[in-house]
């Protein structure tokens, strides 16, 4: 038998693991998970994949992993307080080959429960970013993301709604997030630079009474 590995290359830091395989390593398929702490209130968390932990540092509001490449088939992920057995999310996810997905640790900590979301990493046209928005605040009404004082982007989204990736425009974007159905801004997002041939995700992030590092504001992954 051969070890086959599970790679975690979060921000900062490189973890590696291994799990046995009865099979060879050039016959295992993957998928890329990346996770990513959206909770507002939780604490730092730990990363499990089928109870092994993949992290060496603890995973902090609202960091995200990166994608993680990991064998397809059923896997079980848990997210436990770091340095505890205590698990807040315990989920199986059915991952398929060559397949992208995003992870977040969603809504505050008493309900914390797991998103889980396709990734379309398809690569832009030229001179084109695509744009995905996710609404992670939990107590925020729904939103529209509009340009400064202009037209919408992404219309109408809840807590936990998102949209496809959407291509724009390569340049710098000055948005704003809006009350959905009007002209009441609730977060200002200043100068977005989007670069030609990327792919990101904007997601709302904190709670709209919240204050300090949990006060409401955006975050945003590159995807690619």
């Amino acid at each position: 038998m051969k070890k086959v590995f599970l790679a975690f290359a979060p921000v900062m830091m490189i973890a590696a693991i291994m799990t046995t395989s009865s099979c060879k390593k050039d016959e295992a398929t993957f998928a890329n998970v990346l996770v990513a702490h959206a909770s507002p209130d939780a604490p730092g968390v730990d990363l499990l994949i089928d109870n092994s932990k993949v992290n060496s540092a603890a995973l902090t509001f609202p960091a995200n992993t990166g994608y993680l490449q990991v064998e397809t088939g059923t896997r079980n992920v848990k997210v436990n307080v770091t340095g505890t057995s205590t698990t807040v999310i315990n989920a199986d996810l059915a991952l398929e080959e060559g397949k992208n997905y995003s992870v977040f640790a969603v809504n505050a900590v008493a309900n914390i429960e797991p998103l889980v979301l396709v990734d379309d990493l398809t690569a832009p046209a030229s001179g084109k970013a695509h744009v995905r928005f996710v609404h992670l605040s939990p107590d925020a009404p729904a939103v529209d993301v509009a340009l400064d004082g202009g037209a919408v982007v992404f219309g109408n989204k809840a807590f936990k709604g998102s949209t496809a990736f959407t291509p724009l425009d390569a340049g710098a974007y000055d948005l704003e997030v809006r009350v959905a159905g009007t002209t009441t801004v609730a977060l200002d997002l200043p100068s977005i630079t989007l670069q030609a041939g990327k792919i990101y995700t904007v997601f709302a992030k904190g709670f709209l009474a919240g204050t300090g590092a949990q006060e409401l504001g955006a975050e945003i992954i590159v995807n690619k």
